[in-house]
């Protein structure tokens, strides 16, 4: 039968200087006592001169920003500031653990009947044989104490349950078991943090697993230091007794958080429920195990260490986290993407062996069959959005064909230069399909997403091999032999994805608006490694239409099935893989991850100063309520280096165009659009607010600084060039390292 004892810290808040609470003040068998305080306790507030009728100081150990004493013989305790701290001591219990597996577990509001579970798993399949609970609920034990001793009735265990008078968690933290707590809880950045809850926030008590040791420990076989939320995971070696067969009796405790796919009805998760786990977690939770005799009692218990043993040398026994028993009360979901989590097989027999649990199993998906083709007879698709984009739209489409584009999904909406209409004779041709945006003024999304998910149902979408969303300003650049989409793929081999890393294209010294090829009149550019802003380095993602991923994304598929993440084949733009860390958010490159020797975007974000008073009065398709002025001119228009290598695929390009202008009726809505344009442009200049934009773009001062974004901090693009100095601007001597940023919180100026 199981032995549940209660016991209470004798904490107190004392408030005297440096000295603001005593978590309690142990007696251990040899007659010394053991004054152990709350965090912030300082070292000064104490004095080691012998005082009549005040207890010997045997030694002052400071630990982790507080204090323990050990004193011997009758007295208080000697204060530096002249008094004396009396306290009631408690006599140590060690013999109630003597020689005995033990748990040290910290609880706050998991239920009897989880806390129950986990340790009659642990006494059947990991041989424990008692439990310390520190209970941080601030609700009387009682109840759950008589409850807790009902679920484990025929069960040879001894749980002592501590609590206490004072919460122990940190003062100003939000409650430990709060979704807003939840390490992978999507979202954190729009939650409204939560009010403190000193009684359920993380330990802030650093000594409380020392207080542990003297006061019950000291005997016991071995400790796990585990939360009520965790549990060994069932195979290697017993825990307990690695810890005593290890050179020093401490080892590592790993732990993997887990979760269940769904909960069934309103009851309360258990561990049987938890079959999942992050398919590309960073980093595990680390806690401990420790022989107390063998490692010996002057070593401090820590929460997450043992003193002067080293964690990442020692040997490691693995453990589970069940983050739905951890954080209670909310779905899988809040707590994690569901895109991020895998069924376990480990997860999963533990769930249906030791706890002969039926978990809610994770649907099954199948992949879409890949027809084997050769490169050359492979369909590629672009979905893309225009406004007013007719003199370039053109170009863009006859480009793409040349390099091997078989598929154009053109949304469109409230154009007034001809774009609908040149699009519309275009498809009647059978060269792209259009259609009208479904976007509306008012609408949640913007108007590229909205044409992205209206894109999903069509048939050319479903027909194609390889999909990728991008936009009229953007040129894919294949850099291996012809530049083809044929090559790149017969290169690519079995992947299926690869992202091309934006090289934002300036205005190139181009003032005013020709009817040239666009990758042929910018070729000044962004240096390959520019990290700042962060629009510089961001990729567009061409994917094999194999519904490992479940929707369209702008800059590349989301919605991972992640039971498929496994099937990732995912490039960069070197041809290097991509790090698992990006499979289901990357949207951007890094310096581990960039790459431009197979493919690269040329992004002509502005083209030349009159166009871009154009694409400035029409508005952007992906963010509407966003002006494109002078601080987006300053982000987008980079000048400092120089890029000619789609220059090579020229002759492909200007060989489509022609057979694409030898058609009277596009040439007439080529030469339409053009002109509508031209007069646009005459239109604009005629107002003052465009005139003194345009003098701002062409002035010197703006000039310079788009040859130079390199040399600033991200708060610079954040604000905008006004905040940069002339004598910084307007200086041709500055040093070779020099760099320039101020100081910013908040949204970025647009």
């Amino acid at each position: 039968m199981p032995v549940i004892l209660q016991r209470s810290l004798s904490a107190q808040e004392l408030g005297l200087p440096g000295i603001p609470r005593l978590l309690d003040c142990v007696q251990t068998a040899d007659e010394r006592l053991r004054y152990i305080f709350g965090a912030g306790t300082q070292r000064a507030a104490f004095t080691t001169e012998a005082r009549l009728g005040c207890a010997v100081i045997e030694s002052i150990a400071e630990i982790s920003g507080t204090v323990l004493i050990t004193t011997t013989g009758p007295g208080p305790l000697a204060l530096a500031a002249g008094g004396v701290l009396k306290a009631a001591p408690v006599q140590a219990e060690p013999e109630l653990f003597a020689g005995k597996n033990t748990l040290l577990s910290s609880r706050i509001d998991e239920t009897a009947a989880q806390l129950a579970e986990g340790l009659i798993y642990h006494a059947r399949h990991h041989a424990a044989q008692a439990a310390l609970i520190l209970n941080r609920a601030p609700e009387p034990s009682q109840a759950f104490a008589d409850d807790l001793a009902q679920k484990l009735a025929g069960h040879d265990l001894t749980v002592v349950i501590l609590s206490s008078p004072l919460p122990l968690g940190k003062p100003d933290e939000v409650a430990q078991n709060h979704l807003y707590q939840a390490p992978a809880a999507p979202g954190k950045a729009r939650m409204t943090k939560p009010d403190p809850d000193r009684w359920r926030a993380p330990l802030g008590e650093p000594l409380l697993y020392e207080l542990a040791k003297w006061r019950f420990l000291s005997e016991a076989r071995a400790v796990l230091a585990l939360d009520a939320s965790d549990i060994l995971a069932p195979d290697g070696p017993n825990a307990f007794d690695l810890c005593r067969e290890t050179d020093g009796g401490v080892i590592a405790l790993a732990g993997m958080l887990t979760y269940p796919w769904r909960v069934k009805g309103n009851a309360g998760a258990s561990f049987g429920d938890h079959i999942c786990r992050q398919f590309d977690a960073a980093r595990s939770v680390t806690r401990w195990g420790v022989a107390p005799q063998k490692a010996g009692l002057n070593r401090a218990w820590r929460m997450i260490r043992i003193a002067d043993a080293h964690m990442d040398r020692l040997p490691t026994a693995p453990f589970y986290r069940a983050m739905a028993i951890r954080v209670p009360g909310e779905s899988t979901a809040k707590l994690v993407p569901k895109t991020a989590i895998i069924e376990d097989a480990a997860l999963l027999a533990l769930a249906t062996g030791p706890f002969a649990h039926n978990p809610v199993r994770v649907p099954v998906t199948e992949l879409k069959a890949v027809a084997a083709k050769s490169p050359q007879n492979l369909r590629t698709m672009i979905v893309t959005t225009m406004k007013n984009e007719g003199p370039f739209l053109l170009e863009w489409i006859a480009y793409h064909r040349a390099i091997g584009v078989t598929d154009f999904l053109v949304y469109t909406n409230d154009c007034t230069d001809g774009t609908d209409t040149f699009l519309q004779l275009l498809q009647a041709k059978g060269i792209c399909e259009h259609r009208a945006n479904p976007w509306r003024q008012g609408d949640v999304t913007n108007p590229q997403y909205s044409a992205l998910q209206a894109s999903e149902g069509e048939a050319i979408m479903q027909n194609a091999d390889w999909s990728i969303c991008m936009d009229c300003d953007e040129f894919i650049n294949i850099k291996l032999g012809d530049g083809t989409l044929r090559t790149l793929y017969t290169a690519m081999g079995d992947a299926n994805m690869i992202s091309m890393t934006w090289r934002l294209f300036g205005d190139s010294g181009v003032v005013d608006y020709e009817d040239k090829p666009i990758i042929a009149q910018f070729d000044r550019c962004a240096p390959e490694i520019i990290r700042k802003p962060h629009q510089a380095w961001g990729f567009k993602t061409l994917f094999r239409n194999n519904d490992i991923f479940r929707k369209f994304g702008v800059h590349r598929p989301k919605g991972l099935q992640p039971e498929h993440w496994d099937q990732i084949r995912w490039l960069n733009g070197s041809g290097r893989p991509m790090p698992q860390s990006v499979l289901r958010n990357g949207w951007r490159s890094t310096l581990a991850t960039y790459g431009y020797d197979w493919v690269q975007l040329n992004h002509y974000a502005v083209r030349s100063v009159e166009s871009f008073l154009v694409k400035r009065d029409r508005g952007r398709v992906n963010h509407v309520d966003r002006d494109q002025g002078r601080n987006y001119w300053f982000r987008m228009s980079h000048n400092q280096d120089r890029d000619t290598s789609i220059q090579t695929r020229l002759p492909l390009f200007q060989a489509e165009m022609d057979r694409l202008l030898v058609d009277p009726e596009i040439r007439a809505a080529q030469e339409y659009s053009v002109a509508k344009h031209r007069e646009k442009i005459a239109e604009l200049l005629t107002q003052d607010a465009h005139k003194t934009f345009y003098a701002e773009l062409t002035s010197e001062r703006m000039r310079r600084l788009c040859n130079m974004q390199h040399v600033f901090g991200s708060a610079v693009f954040a604000l905008g060039p006004d905040v940069i100095p002339d004598e910084v601007a307007l200086n041709p001597n500055l040093p070779a390292d020099f760099f320039f940023t101020v100081e910013h919180a908040g949204e970025a100026s647009h």
